[in-house]
């Protein structure tokens, strides 16, 4: 699990510890983590290293039938969601993922109290969850 380690690295980064100190505007959002933007080989490779631990790490959760992995995406729209998800979770078996949407609620979801929408939705045991609420 040599990439794991320089993944978690990689991702440490752009881990907020504190969402009260938090300001976007701290970061360069040129920041491409160390990897020249001149070397898309190399990115491509790390992706594809990435995809392929990623990969294992879903059988292991499916096997296990304990645990389920929920990723928020949330971004104004056209903000690259979907590319990101697509890249990043292009190692993973689609039947054990599942994006939900989360757009302008329906009648039926504005009956019920604001949390309910996105608990119906929550992965099952041994899956992944993606959901990509709507910023306006």
């Amino acid at each position: 699990m040599k990439i794991a380690k320089k993944a978690l690295k990689l991702s440490d980064a752009f881990e907020v510890r504190r969402g009260d100190s938090f300001r976007l505007k701290d970061y360069d959002a040129a920041d491409t983590g160390g990897i020249p933007s001149k070397d898309k080989d190399k990115a491509v490779e790390l992706l594809q290293q990435s995809s392929a631990v990623l990969a294992e790490l879903q059988e292991k959760l499916y096997a296990q039938n304990e645990w389920s992995v929920l990723l928020i995406f949330q971004a104004m729209d056209a903000a690259g969601k979907d590319s990101v998800i697509k890249h990043v979770m292009s190692g993973v078996n689609p039947q054990a993922c599942e994006v939900t949407s989360f757009k302008q609620p329906s009648t039926s979801e504005l009956n019920h109290d604001f949390l309910w929408r996105t608990t119906c939705r929550l992965p099952e045991r041994g899956k992944i969850g993606i959901f990509k609420p709507l910023l306006l």
